[in-house]
């Protein structure tokens, strides 16, 4: 008679049981450069727009606040809350819910995208004027966010399919269409924006149609990677009933983490608001150096959202203090990686500044905002980390409460040094210290909310 072998045991999950930084880095890699991309996408942008001059360049510093709000709400806040719902259903073994989960992901993306595009371009003219947009300035902002926010419902979709694989615990498949996309949006933005061959020279309009129609191909390939059954989650759309409970577990996660990104976004309007008083001159400079803040902040989003699923499967098999050491570990690693980014630019502004403009009027106002914000940005990604391993749990009360004291340091401050009629400087290292105090505070929220008790 023959022995019975015994069963084989199911590999462990790697995102359960693997090695913490090992296992965070292997997921982070494919995000990070994805969000290398983004650098780059970034860098060909506001090199394209200096091309076109110094008013739009000003342009883009009152529009770029509100283009960046379109991937923190859709990616960071919104897409968290996706992948936290995703994460945490698999890691309590039901497959079949995360299935339910990202059906209505989807329905909540394509409706979240609609109501962007009807709220910013209905107060969008309004916004720019509040912030000081005028003359030359105000009408290229315009024309840029006309065409930028009718098609957000591209960025919407896109990060939407991305944070549903992320969930799973792919970060390849999702990083590899980010890569596409940016790629394709760096030609086509070129392309259109400054007229190359026989397309005609669209200006700021064409750089944002580059963006949508890269957003739009993206999407459509996601979407059918998705339904193709080669992921690990296959999308179904029919015999799939829409349950409340179940818009319910992405919305008081994601709805609540997107407090954090508008009061982020409220406060670089605000700062840029005080700025514009200045001129058109600091303006510009300030848009330079801005650029470079939400770039650093795309290094602490790669390592953050491979930190959700993470954070999300051990909270649901209820390994909570392995959840926490992963935020932790999360949070070192973008703080030293941001630390280097942020020192050598506080050091050598025109490294970053001089690859936009060689106009020694706006230079001056870049590198005095550098040598002032450099010195934050390690801070500031460690707190945008900590979001993400928030969401990953389920946590958003400490990271919400810390944006929201970065947004009345501001504009408190703010507005008491322009009444007071203070030099430049003293506004640009009023960011700084903002950003430390947003760090330390998520940190200090971390430490005190236990996330529970481990079983």
């Amino acid at each position: 008679m023959a022995a019975h072998l015994p069963a084989t045991a199911a590999p462990p999950n790697p995102l359960l049981a693997g090695p913490i930084l090992r296992t965070l880095l292997r997921l982070a890699a494919p995000n990070v450069m994805a969000t290398s991309m983004a650098v780059l996408v970034g860098l060909a942008e506001t090199f394209y727009i200096g091309l076109l001059g110094v008013a739009p360049l000003a342009a883009m510093g009152l529009v770029f606040p509100f283009a960046m709000l379109t991937g923190m709400l859709s990616a960071g806040a919104m897409g968290g809350g996706v992948s936290s719902a995703l994460a945490r259903a698999f890691g309590a073994g039901d497959e079949a819910r995360a299935q339910a989960v990202a059906l209505h992901a989807l329905v909540i993306g394509a409706l979240g995208g609609a109501l962007y595009s009807l709220i910013l371009l209905t107060l969008g003219p309004r916004l720019f004027v509040l912030l000081g947009g005028q003359g030359e300035v105000l009408r290229e902002a315009l024309g840029y966010a006309t065409v930028l926010f009718s098609g957000a419902i591209t960025v919407w979709l896109f990060n939407t399919l991305a944070s549903i694989l992320r969930g799973t615990g792919d970060m390849r498949a999702p990083s590899a269409a980010l890569v596409g996309a940016a790629v394709l949006q760096i030609a086509l933005g070129g392309a259109l924006g400054l007229g190359w061959g026989p397309l005609p020279r669209l200006g700021m309009p064409g750089v944002a149609l580059g963006q949508i129609l890269a957003m739009a191909i993206g999407s459509g390939l996601l979407f059918w990677y998705l339904g193709s059954g080669q992921a690990r989650l296959r999308l179904v759309l029919r015999a799939t009933p829409l349950r409340r409970s179940l818009f319910g577990d992405i919305l008081r996660v994601g709805a609540v983490a997107c407090l954090s990104p508008l009061q982020s976004v409220t406060t670089m309007l605000l700062m840029a608001g005080f700025v514009a008083h200045l001129g058109v001159l600091p303006l510009a400079g300030y848009a330079i150096g801005q650029r470079l803040e939400f770039l650093m902040s795309t290094v602490a989003f790669g390592i953050g959202l491979a930190s959700v699923p993470m954070v999300g499967m051990a909270i649901g098999a209820g390994d909570v203090a392995r959840a926490r050491r992963v935020a932790w570990i999360g949070g070192a690693v973008t703080m030293a990686a941001l630390g280097v980014v942020g020192g050598a630019v506080a050091l050598f502004p025109d490294l970053w500044a001089t690859i936009f403009t060689d106009d020694e009027r706006v230079l001056k106002y870049s590198r005095l905002f550098l040598h002032w914000a450099g010195p934050g940005f390690p801070f500031f990604g460690l707190g945008l980390t900590l979001y993400f391993a928030a969401q990953g749990a389920g946590r958003m009360l400490g990271p919400v409460a810390a944006a929201t004291l970065r947004l009345l340091l501001v504009a408190a401050g703010g507005s008491w040094l322009v009444a007071n009629d203070a030099p430049p400087w003293q506004l640009f290292a009023l960011s700084a210290a903002a950003m430390v105090v947003y760090g330390s505070s998520c940190a200090l929220a971390l430490r005190l909310d236990r996330w529970g008790a481990a079983r």
